[in-house]
């Protein structure tokens, strides 16, 4: 029902007529110092593709790579005890897994979960006029990066931990009991290549209103210093034709294409139920921003604007 034809966050399969079977993968190098929260950060990140799919993810199985001559095992049990736990937060079972001896420290997740096929979101059925909603402010890379160089302080090493672990999963219900037409979860392409995946799986453009965009305050300073992730950089220069970047900052855009970690669902909302998608994430404490719209035009080319 879903899969690698639209670029979609997670593969979805029908098993019968009221039943679909989702499933996805996820594994990344450490992005905190703290090895339990960099286990739960995995989690959170692995089950949001699922939850951009409206599905309910039941189960897990752990993909571990891990330097045991170098590093002690309790670093990797407390990766994995992270883990576990934010997967119990979700409902989730985490059934066993696969480990290698590796130089680096990975860890990720094969996740399972499950749809009433006629409730499925993807990315390609956003339609004309409808409004964007963002769940998490950007700068999950940016901040990481800081955190890696050493520039990152306390302050913003919490607030970055605490977006990246929080679930996915309240505004993925929301989503589903207002009635979506799209949505994709913003991880390692940022928000505009995500955005643009979505656009040119609906065969429509988009505008972006950068004034709206919410970004953890701490950024822009960073950014403004050079602290970006190659990985922004590379998704910048992916976008170079893709985008009307119109009068915005070269710091502007690397944070308009971060790339994100654990990030929010990015939802394509008709308009006459933007009101009611706003309200109910709030009342479960999601904080939902609306950054623009999809419109007619090129597929997948987007216009950045400043209208504030």
């Amino acid at each position: 029902m879903s899969g690698p034809a639209t670029l979609d966050d997670a593969a979805a399969f029908r098993i019968r007529d009221d039943l679909a079977l989702v499933q996805s993968v996820d594994c990344i190098t450490p992005v905190v110092d703290d090895p339990y929260s960099f286990g739960a950060i995995v989690a959170a990140n692995a089950l949001s593709d699922l939850y951009a799919k409206g599905a309910t993810p039941i189960l897990a199985l752990n993909l571990v790579g891990f330097p045991v001559r170098t590093l002690p095992l309790g670093i990797l049990g407390e990766i994995l005890r992270g883990g576990a736990e934010k997967a119990a937060e979700a409902g989730v079972l985490v059934a066993g897994g696969h480990s290698v001896d590796d130089s680096e420290p990975k860890y990720g997740m094969a996740v399972t979960g499950l749809v009433r096929p006629d409730r499925l979101v993807t990315n390609s059925g956003a339609r004309p006029g409808d409004l964007l909603l963002l769940t998490k402010p950007l700068g999950t890379g940016i901040i990481t990066t800081a955190i890696d160089r050493r520039k990152a302080d306390d302050r913003a090493v919490k607030r970055v931990v605490e977006v990246m672990t929080r679930l996915n999963r309240a505004a993925s219900d929301v989503m589903v009991a207002v009635g979506v037409d799209a949505c994709t979860d913003v991880s390692g392409f940022g928000l505009l290549g995500h955005l643009h995946e979505m656009a040119t799986a609906s065969r429509l453009a988009a505008e972006v209103d950068l004034a709206r965009v919410p970004v953890m305050e701490e950024v822009w300073d960073l950014a403004c210093l050079g602290t970006v992730p190659e990985g922004s950089y590379n998704n910048r220069r992916y976008l170079e034709r893709k985008v009307d970047w119109g009068s915005t900052t070269p710091e502007e855009q690397l944070v308009l294409c971060d790339a994100q970690t654990s990030g929010g669902l990015l939802i394509a909302c008709p308009p006459d139920r933007e009101h009611a998608l706003l309200r109910q994430l709030g009342e479960v404490g999601v904080e939902g921003a609306a950054i623009g719209r999809m419109v007619l035009g090129t597929p997948g080319h987007i216009v950045v604007e400043r209208e504030g």
